[in-house]
């Protein structure tokens, strides 16, 4: 019997198979994202070795959860991409990724913050009964990188870099303002009033932001 297997016939048991191993969850966080070159995920999850990464991608696409594609010309790039089946994840890492945020408070030394693990912060605090009907885009420049956000008829997407047409441009300038408003540490007034962050935009989607994502 194989190392990963537990010898149960349980739905839990069989997920854990194919997820459980250390990193494969991150892996996944990270292709929410969008697809990505094994450089671009590496660069996401830098303390991963290389060939740790080479191993869980094979073993996603072998559970059906990953898929790779050559990009078509002049690219010349492989990506990975989740699945169908791998996107069905997303409620599960949703609410992990909630029950876990209840215990962070500052970085660990020697963490990082990622743009992918921000965009999943995102997901995970999203609040759809506060959405707006229609559509709305945000472009959010974190200082190293940059996430767009578009919410269509309550339903959020988001990805890594700047948005094609955003309504709302919120830039954080010093300090960890957009922390602060998830975690309810302070207002939308008080983050612009002192000079934490800027925004570009309508004032009240900026409101209507802080009341949409908030742990």
């Amino acid at each position: 019997m194989a190392s990963r297997e537990y010898g149960q016939f349980c739905g839990l048991a069989r997920a854990m198979e194919m997820v459980g191993e250390r990193w494969s969850m991150l892996i996944i966080r990270n292709l929410f994202a969008g697809p990505q070159r094994f450089t671009d995920l590496h660069k996401g999850l830098p303390a991963i070795p290389t060939n740790i990464l080479s191993a869980r991608l094979k073993h996603l696409e072998e559970a059906g959860l990953a898929t790779r594609r050559a990009l078509p010309h002049p690219e010349r790039a492989v990506v990975y991409e989740l699945t169908d089946y791998g996107r069905d994840l997303e409620p599960a890492l949703i609410a992990l990724g909630r029950w876990g945020a209840r215990s962070l408070t500052e970085p660990r030394p020697g963490e990082v913050v990622t743009a992918e693990a921000v965009a999943m912060s995102f997901r995970t605090s999203y609040r759809p009964e506060a959405a707006p009907g229609g559509t709305v885009g945000y472009e959010v420049r974190m200082g190293d990188f940059t996430l767009r956000l578009q919410i269509t008829d309550g339903e959020l997407t988001t990805g890594v870099g700047p948005h094609p047409a955003p309504d709302l441009v919120i830039e954080r300038l010093a300090g960890h303002p957009i922390r602060d408003l998830m975690s309810g540490g302070r207002t939308a007034d008080e983050v612009l009033a002192d000079g934490s962050v800027r925004v570009e935009g309508d004032r009240a989607l900026f409101d209507r932001f802080a009341e949409m994502f908030r742990f």
